[in-house]
């Protein structure tokens, strides 16, 4: 029991190796053998022992949502001091992991693993999320992130961008996920890539426009299939340091300040 508990327990891998007093050590580097590992929520410890202590778990980021509290589960190896995000009034992200298990069901149906599925929608919304900052439509990103921030991200964007990506991008993950396993969606990835003579997604393509639909932005398609590549749609370095909302390109403003008030983090 202890073993399917604790599956990094009897590994002798060297990257398993921590001082003795990292209390914590084991767990942080036990993700790169046994998976990722994150933060437990102290209330609901306290709930089931009585005491609200520091807990670490293995939890892919597809299982990261605390229901019950509606706090995010960040990684226990992140070296900040955060152990969760708040996620109350962000009942969208909260409705993306109830939707997590019909779309792992799904998966299983489609004899597909369904860590592989989670990790390509997470690839897809990896590369979104550099190129976000040059979308000049985008807007719902950048309000979550001020949420999660506790109201304002813009006094410390690079650090937030970084901190509360996964909880911020997680109903369109799923939402990619879900795409990816539907055979309509196959079916024009086939046609648009050239239905068997291989080219590049073409901007005008359906299957982009029909995921941007899916992720609530149908502006979203020929941006989708357009490598902007390099550094086009990154921040200059320290842009929250020397940009303010009303000297920012308009493109930045949405990231640099919050448009109405949001609950603070806990």
């Amino acid at each position: 029991m202890l073993a399917r508990a604790l599956p990094s327990w009897g590994e002798e891998d060297a990257q398993l190796r921590v001082e003795d007093e990292d209390p914590l050590g084991l767990w942080r580097v036990g993700g790169a053998v046994a998976g990722p590992v994150a933060f437990g929520r102290r209330l609901c410890t306290a709930r089931r022992t009585g005491a609200a202590v520091r807990v670490v778990r293995y939890a892919p980021r597809w299982e990261r949502v605390c229901m019950r509290h509606g706090r995010w589960l960040l990684d226990a190896d992140a070296h900040q001091p955060l152990e969760h995000l708040d996620l109350r009034g962000l009942p969208e992200v909260v409705e993306a992991q109830r939707r997590c298990a019909r779309v792992a069901r799904r998966a299983v149906r489609a004899g597909a693993e369904t860590e592989r599925v989670f990790a390509l929608a997470r690839a897809v919304m990896a590369r979104w999320w550099e190129q976000a900052f040059g979308w000049e439509r985008e807007a719902i990103w950048p309000r979550r992130l001020h949420h999660v921030a506790g109201g304002d991200a813009g006094g410390d964007l690079e650090r937030w961008r970084i901190v509360g990506r996964h909880a911020v991008v997680f109903p369109e993950v799923v939402a990619v996920a879900d795409a990816l396993l539907d055979p309509g969606m196959a079916e024009l990835v086939w046609v648009d890539s050239g239905a068997g003579r291989p080219r590049a997604l073409p901007t005008d393509g359906m299957f982009c426009r029909r995921l941007g639909e899916q992720v609530g932005r149908p502006w979203l398609g020929p941006l989708a299939a357009t490598d902007h590549g390099g550094h086009t749609n990154k921040p200059p370095p320290s842009v929250s340091g020397r940009l303010t909302r009303s000297s920012a390109p308009s493109r930045l403003r949405r990231w640099l300040a919050p448009y109405g008030r949001h609950r603070p983090a806990a």
